[in-house]
């Protein structure tokens, strides 16, 4: 599959993995901030963003378009940041193709099983009538009925197109649920990492545990963690200086 892509600023490759009904577009700010550095690469999975849609989806496939938009860019080796469901997709990528991978930055979460939280919020979306509302904030009111939080509701917004028809969702909903519990399955589960590897996440955040890190260290055996204080599972975007501090100290170190 050919995934959309951003691209910025020159020099060693920065491959950048967005989480769960996210795209490239969330991280446009980082992006430019490590575009400084490196060249920077933020990419769509596939059923999110510009991406193509796909009835399939699981880790295996996504790592190997990762694969592919690395083959079609002629990278060969590059240092590979993920967030959440990108996170996941960054350690599957490092265990298929560890010779493409120079460092590994993963954003909460671990390579373990997760458990079923987002399918009532899916289920919400899906279930709009699109053709009633004229507004974002008409869409947004609705989503509030089910979805308390302003702060998910605006991040989910961020998924809404319009066009002359009226709007609708750029995200793939039914494929997502549909391969839901692909998506929550663990990975790198028998395999051995060695390169440098940093988990940053929020010290508010129940993504990543004290079993987690143990679970992390046995697959990452160069794994440094760092907790953000006062950050939740979205510490890039609580918490973007601290972030942008922690991640450019760990891939410019030589």
């Amino acid at each position: 599959m050919k995934l959309h892509y951003q691209q910025l600023g020159e020099g060693q490759p920065l491959l950048i993995i967005h989480g769960l009904f996210g795209s490239s577009d969330n991280w446009r700010s980082m992006a430019r901030y490590f575009s400084k550095f490196f060249q920077v690469i933020s990419l769509d999975l596939r059923n999110h963003g510009q991406s193509p849609h796909s009835e399939k989806q699981d880790f295996t496939l996504m790592a190997e378009d990762v694969r592919a938009l690395c083959d079609s860019l002629g990278i060969s080796k590059a240092h590979v940041l993920g967030h959440s469901l990108g996170g996941k997709v960054a350690m599957q990528f490092a265990a298929h193709y560890p010779q493409s991978v120079d460092k590994l930055v993963v954003v909460d979460i671990s390579p373990r099983q997760y458990f079923s939280q987002h399918t009532p919020m899916m289920d919400t979306m899906m279930a709009l009538d699109m053709d009633q509302y004229a507004s974002r904030s008409e869409i947004d009111e609705a989503l509030s009925a089910s979805i308390s939080d302003k702060t998910v509701r605006q991040f989910l917004l961020m998924n809404l197109r319009t066009d002359e028809s009226g709007f609708s969702w750029r995200i793939n909903l039914p494929a997502l649920k549909q391969n839901y519990q692909q998506l929550m399955a663990p990975v790198c589960t028998t395999a051995v990492l060695d390169m440098p590897s940093l988990f940053v996440y929020g010290a508010l955040s129940d993504y990543v545990n004290t079993q987690d890190r143990t679970l992390i260290q046995q697959h990452f055996t160069q794994a440094e963690f760092v907790a953000i204080e006062k950050a939740g599972h979205w510490v890039h975007a609580e918490k973007p200086q601290q972030f942008k501090q922690i991640v450019e100290e760990f891939l410019r170190d030589a």
